[in-house]
């Protein structure tokens, strides 16, 4: 299912930024990457072993202003991404992964920043009889993002350009099957790329006044699922669903805010206070509490053409059962198939601890 949902996520990606000139511009690039597992939580000191290394490979395409969102953003490129991840410690093993990206430029196009979001293969997640210590990857299958802040230099001798820079990946699984722990792998890369057109045309500069186009107030409904686990290794992998609704204004073409109300019906945290209560940790569970919760949260989009970064912050105003703290916060990426139906695919989390990845279709008026 989530194989698919992704397959999905980029034939849309790609689909939405199907554009109109006669010739497209493509470049590729290689990266050689050395870094260190960052300690977010200290309970995977045991798995910082060593200095995990890879490669990247890209392919994306240029664009040059054609259309207003490209001359709004400096003119991006767009493509998809492949990384290989040796995290250099034997019960982690290897990470595969694919990305949809972004490249942005800055600083006359000499700095480059990449934003990928896309999902990984972990060779040797956790399993309770022969990896038991790998407690930060649960499955084989994990969503993956990653961030390169890149200087760059294209076409120096005949397409080959260098870049180097910084960047971080990131693994988890949004507590889709308990223990998640995660990683952020933090590193230094350096490679080579390579236009397979050594002429471009001229880079649309932005116009000034651009950015401006405030709408009224709008508003909508959403509907969110998924399957997550408690972390209770073992307990099982149920749905969830959230119903809510928002009401958002857009400020400018690029920046909205959103106030919302959403309510959580949880299968995964009914189980799990069914275990705190039977389980004899005498901590005043009685099996009685209400699993469902009542949210609030403010939130930003930021889009770029018909896809959209959303970060929400968010409070628990109906919250009967202490579980991993009263606030929230989701972040992930919203796609506009219709002026009024979208779709989203976020991470719901507690500080640093994912809870749940989340599955979502809306309607906005």
């Amino acid at each position: 299912m989530i194989k698919r949902i992704y397959l999905l996520l980029f034939v849309v990606y790609f689909q939405s930024h199907a554009q109109d000139e006669s010739k497209a511009y493509y470049t590729f690039d290689v990266n050689n990457f050395y870094g260190t597992i960052l300690k977010h939580n200290p309970d995977i000191s045991h798995l910082i072993t060593g200095h995990p290394s890879g490669v990247i490979f890209s392919f994306q395409r240029k664009t040059f202003g054609d259309e207003v969102w490209q001359r709004l953003y400096n003119n991006p490129e767009y493509g998809v991404s492949f990384i290989y991840h040796d995290l250099d410690n034997r019960y982690l093993g290897e990470h595969f992964s694919i990305y949809a990206h972004y490249n942005f430029y800055f600083l006359k196009r000499n700095l480059m920043l990449r934003l990928g979001q896309g999902m990984a293969y972990s060779t040797n997640p956790y399993d309770e009889d022969d990896n038991f210590r790998n407690i930060a990857h649960g499955s084989h299958l994990t969503s993956a993002t990653y961030f390169l802040l890149n200087f760059k230099k294209e076409n120096l001798l005949k397409g080959l350009g260098l870049q180097a820079g910084l960047g971080i990946v990131h693994y988890s699984n949004g507590n889709a099957k308990a223990p998640n722990k995660s990683t952020n792998t933090l590193f230094l890369n350096a490679g080579v790329t390579y236009s397979l057109d050594e002429k471009f045309p001229e880079y649309a500069k932005k116009e000034k006044g651009l950015v401006k186009g405030s709408e009224p107030f709008g508003y909508g409904f959403l509907f969110r699922s998924g399957v997550n686990e408690s972390d209770v290794v073992g307990s099982g992998r149920f749905p969830f669903y959230t119903i809510g609704a928002f009401i958002d204004k857009r400020i400018n073409k690029k920046s909205a805010f959103q106030l919302g109300a959403e309510l959580f019906f949880s299968e995964a945290l009914e189980r799990f206070i069914d275990f705190r209560a039977t389980g004899g940790f005498n901590d005043g569970t009685t099996g009685d509490e209400d699993a469902k919760r009542l949210g609030i949260y403010l939130g930003h989009e930021l889009r770029v053409n018909k896809i959209s970064v959303l970060t929400q912050y968010g409070y628990y105003v109906y919250y009967p059962f202490d579980f991993e703290g009263q606030t929230y916060l989701r972040a992930g990426l919203r796609y506009y198939f219709t002026k009024n139906i979208l779709g989203e695919f976020t991470v719901r989390s507690h500080a640093a601890k994912a809870e749940a990845m989340e599955f979502t279709i809306g309607y906005r008026l």
